[in-house]
């Protein structure tokens, strides 16, 4: 999988792709009007940042290639790239329980925080995409 050029794009399947960790500075992408929301995205080697009508919506460290991430009341889907292990965190329900599949392997139960917040670390290896699902018990 490779870094996203256009910094975020729509796919036909109604999904998003974002994220380009090649970069070397900070470059940011607004007002990307998608399914009648706004997104922002900010993306570079250090981190990579996705916003929806100003909103939280997903983070790493260091930056990412994300493809195909589809979210929903119940659970979110994506691929996740970059040249090392990354950090990504996603804004879901407050203090909720959701399980978390990696390469369709169940890496476990976790619990967000009051603000939502669920932080989750990946191996990541240049040129392979990782299967994230997260879904809510």
């Amino acid at each position: 999988m490779a870094a996203v050029k256009e910094l975020l794009r729509a796919e036909e399947d109604g999904t998003l792709s974002f994220g380009d960790y090649t970069l070397a500075g900070k470059t940011k992408l607004e007002g990307f009007e998608f399914q009648g929301d706004i997104y922002k995205v900010k993306t570079f080697a250090e981190i990579t940042k996705l916003e929806k009508n100003g909103m939280f919506v997903y983070e790493s460290v260091p930056g990412t290639a994300v493809e195909n991430f589809k979210a929903s009341e119940t659970e979110v889907i994506f691929d996740v790239s970059g040249m090392q292990d990354a950090q990504f965190t996603l804004e879901l329900e407050s203090d909720s329980e959701y399980t978390v599949y990696m390469d369709q392997v169940n890496a476990g139960d976790m619990k967000t925080n009051l603000s939502g917040k669920l932080s989750v670390s990946a191996e990541l290896e240049p040129g392979k995409s990782v299967g994230i699902k997260v879904v809510k018990k």
